[in-house]
């Protein structure tokens, strides 16, 4: 897409007949957290050839759209022209009838203050079929989020969603203030930052107290979500006090007052810490959802790629040969995936494993193992190489191990099993490379002392993080998942802010956790 617009003779690619007529889904994205579309707005967004979404859009909702389609996004304020709705609605016409679907992605709900119906309008004017996927809207999100339950049996009946922004072109205004200050329930005030001075005097004027509890709530369900109570008389004053921009709302009414009873969204252990996940990306999602549950906000950048090794070769004649071992030796969870979707792509199965014994390093590598249904027959207190060779040194004299590694990686297993008498053949099954260089965006946070935490689950990503980052990687916290991790932190001139205990994705988690608990880092 030009800066300027999109261009309308671009074609997106698609699978269907060019004669096929197109169809467009409007779906509702939510307030802002990821993990509110719903099922039907996931199962739609992935047939879609081309999507136009809204800049308010979460963009980790884009990821549930299908490979190959296209991603459109309709402006954001300071960076790029936000389109015309003359723009969008042509755009949806003119996919349509090329065939394409199209999903038109909304926060909030579609039917509630976002245009939808002068968009629906000119498709039906058009005679191009839509769908309407409801959304949750900020109004809802707000008595989850925020602990103002928008309806109360002791405080609210009945609820008005109210513009603070009206049509333009209107020669007045159609929004009856005297009605809505004698309104027996909760009001809640849509886009009513920059018109909140003219709201405010008009309840005001039209008798309603300057007194009434008012919460404004600023990013919904989001990490950084901010919560500022106040009264009705001092809406205006607490706005331009605290400089508080859109996208926010407005919740006027007795249930304002309860958030601070009812709330528990700012209240996780993490909230308000932006942490750096480094995985892999295929690999990040495990560890981004346990911070998330603990209320951080997580940034993604990926520190090494994973991927098939270059020769398969050795592999597929290790795995023809397996009656030969006593022992398949797993140092990773990624070893066990790549390994045995190997040996199932060969064409062999899980019984060529007879009566060889499996060994894994850690919980993470057996649970991997579990999701196969196998079972490991050694599995070393520590997760660390060191304990595993401990645990397989006593059994190597005439035992021969087949070790399942990376492309790079310790040879303390290797070394420790052969010195002990035991035989030893190594395969790489999948390949770890470093990633050159960073996400700008991330780098510029990361150098503004805006990421609180980093993690760092491998020595692998110790150097590659200290190569990509230099100097600027002291200006953030390091979670070092063990004692290995922290050894190549401290040869690359860092020191971690914590370890975790036990060397898992949870033992990372945790020890931020603890560490924000007991020493009180700052948000």
């Amino acid at each position: 897409m030009a800066e300027g617009g999109w261009d309308l003779t671009r074609r997106a690619t698609s699978d269907r007949p060019s004669h096929e007529r197109g169809k467009v889904y409007f779906i509702g994205a939510g307030p802002g957290d990821p993990g509110l579309i719903t099922l039907r707005g996931v199962e739609c967004l992935r047939r879609a050839d081309v999507v136009l979404y809204d800049y308010l859009v979460n963009a980790r909702i884009l990821e549930h759209a299908r490979a190959g389609a296209e991603l459109i996004c309709l402006g954001k304020h300071g960076r790029t022209r936000l389109w015309s709705q003359q723009e969008i609605n042509d755009a949806l016409v003119s996919l349509a009838r090329e065939g394409k679907v199209v999903a038109r992605l909304k926060g909030g709900d579609p039917a509630v203050f976002a245009r939808g119906a002068e968009e629906i309008e000119t498709l039906v004017q058009a005679d191009i079929s839509f769908e309407v996927v409801p959304g949750i809207t900020t109004a809802l999100a707000a008595g989850s989020y925020a602990g103002i339950p928008i309806t109360h049996r002791d405080h609210a009946s009945a609820v008005a969603l109210v513009t603070g922004h009206e049509n333009p072109d209107k020669d007045t205004s159609a929004i009856d203030y005297k009605a809505l200050a004698a309104f027996p329930g909760t009001l809640v005030f849509y886009m009513g930052i920059t018109t909140a001075r003219v709201w405010t005097k008009e309840m005001m004027d039209a008798g309603k107290s300057a007194d009434t509890p008012v919460a404004i709530i600023r990013h919904c369900s989001l990490p950084d979500q901010q919560r500022v109570s106040c009264t009705l008389g001092e809406v205006v004053e607490t706005l331009e006090s605290r400089s508080i921009r859109p996208p926010t709302i407005i919740v006027v009414g007795a249930v304002a007052r309860l958030a601070d009873t009812l709330g528990w969204f700012d209240k996780r252990p993490l909230f308000g810490q932006r942490i750096l996940v480094t995985r892999p990306r295929s690999q990040a999602n495990k560890l981004r959802v346990m911070l998330e549950e603990l209320g951080a906000e997580t940034l993604l950048q990926p520190a090494i790629e994973i991927s098939e090794p270059t020769d398969w070769q050795p592999v597929d004649e290790a795995i023809g040969n397996l009656g030969n071992f006593d022992w398949l030796v797993f140092s990773s969870s990624n070893g066990v995936c790549y390994f045995i979707e190997r040996l199932l792509a060969t064409g062999s199965d899980l019984r060529v494993l007879g009566s060889i014994k499996l060994a894994a390093i850690g919980s993470g590598t057996a649970d991997e193992l579990s999701r196969y249904h196998l079972n490991v027959d050694l599995q070393p207190v520590e997760f660390r190489a060191e304990s595993l060779a401990a645990e397989l040194v006593p059994l190597a004299p005439g035992q021969r191990f087949l070790l399942v590694r990376a492309s790079r990686g310790r040879e303390v297993l290797a070394d420790e099993i052969t010195a002990s008498g035991g035989g030893v053949t190594q395969i790489v099954v999948y390949s770890s490379v470093d990633v050159d260089s960073p996400d700008a965006e991330i780098a510029a946070e990361l150098a503004a002392e805006k990421i609180h935490w980093t993690t760092v689950t491998s020595s692998a990503i110790a150097r590659s993080l200290a190569s990509m980052f230099g100097s600027d990687l002291a200006k953030t916290r390091l979670a070092s998942i063990s004692p290995i991790t922290s050894a190549t932190l401290r040869d690359c001139g860092f020191e971690p802010a914590v370890e975790a205990t036990e060397y898992t994705m949870a033992g990372v988690a945790q020890a931020i956790e603890r560490a924000n608990r007991t020493s009180g880092f700052p948000a």
